[in-house]
């Protein structure tokens, strides 16, 4: 950890360097040169905010995950399960009400419900037991997958957009010029634009519930000694089970989001779950910073990856991952 520390400013600087390039290649027009290195500005302006806008996504589901697995201290494995839970039944509420915004709500309350029948009925009697709950979470994904897929089939669905979230908007980046020397604007889909800024008010939200809240301080002095805080005449289960609640509802609330645009489909739990893992891992557990660096890193990867190396885009969120436990175990943005 001391010799990180030693060299910080030297890492400060790469950053800074590495920040200053993106945004030259976000603003600049491009020469005939480097499009031939990197190929079409157009392509790389998509992967970058898909990037981002998945990287949004990627954070809703594990900030809900580095509540019960980083602060809570338990392994819910079946998190990716209550994802898709939340993107099926948003789609079927969808359907049935037409309301995209009534169909983030039930997601979001009957997944938490879910939450804390999970918490109450299993993870309260075996606190402490990493390796049962762990087995007891990948028992409890197998049924809910098997569930689903009896209940929905294995086609492929989507969640349908309101009025209001659809069609494209124009940002200010020039992709290409004409040959009259008018500038082509950047044209990105609004739904995905209105998804990030959500992202970015429920991370705000959350750090300020956690840091500068009363439930937040009771929620870190139950982590950090719970005996202690029952003592005060505190009700910690009470306090754990809204927390579980609260994390099982935004993986919910991210389902209907992922579906609305992405797709829902069998095996989408196990692959939430994992860039949760990663997510996770990368930014340290129990931590919300942490948890919008880690997402926005595996996001950009991702499709950086699907981009310029397809062949090897899998191997490069674990390759990152791998990387930051060498340099730094506890994660990127976490204490020690």
């Amino acid at each position: 950890m001391s010799d990180f520390i030693a060299r910080r400013p030297v890492w400060s600087l790469v950053i800074i360097f590495a920040v200053g390039i993106l945004v030259w290649l976000v603003f600049s027009v491009w020469t005939p040169g480097l499009e031939a290195v990197l190929g079409r500005k157009r392509v790389f302006l998509s992967a970058l905010f898909n990037g981002i806008t998945l990287g949004a996504l990627y954070f809703l589901v594990a900030s809900g995950f580095t509540l019960i697995f980083g602060l809570m201290r338990n392994v819910n494995l079946a998190h990716g399960s209550l994802y898709l839970f939340g993107g099926y039944l948003g789609y079927s509420v969808g359907n049935l009400t037409g309301s995209w915004l009534l169909a983030l709500l039930a997601a979001f309350i009957v997944v938490g419900v879910v939450g804390v029948l999970m918490q109450v009925l299993l993870f309260r009697w075996m606190e402490g037991q990493d390796l049962r709950q762990t087995l007891v979470t990948i028992g409890l994904s197998i049924i809910f997958a098997d569930l689903l897929l009896w209940n929905y089939g294995g086609d492929t669905f989507q969640v349908t957009a309101p009025d209001w979230l659809s069609g494209p908007v124009q940002l200010p980046f020039v992709v290409a010029l004409r040959g009259n020397g008018e500038a082509v604007m950047m044209i990105y889909p609004f739904v995905r634009i209105a998804i990030l800024i959500g992202a970015i008010i429920v991370g705000v939200l959350m750090w300020l519930a956690l840091n500068r809240t009363r439930v937040g301080m009771l929620v870190r002095a139950g982590v950090d000694d719970r005996d202690m805080l029952s003592a005060t005449g505190v009700r910690v289960q009470l306090v754990f089970v809204m927390i579980f609640a609260f994390g099982a509802g935004l993986a919910g609330l991210a389902g209907v989001i992922g579906g609305t645009f992405q797709s829902l489909q069998p095996g989408e739990d196990t692959k939430i779950l994992l860039s949760s893992l990663v997510v996770v891992i990368v930014g340290g557990m129990g931590s919300i910073p942490g948890a919008a660096i880690g997402a926005l890193i595996v996001g950009l990867a991702e499709q950086f990856g699907s981009v310029y190396m397809p062949t090897y885009a899998v191997m490069l969120t674990f390759i990152i991952m791998v990387a930051v436990l060498a340099v730094r175990p506890q994660g990127l943005a976490a204490r020690r």
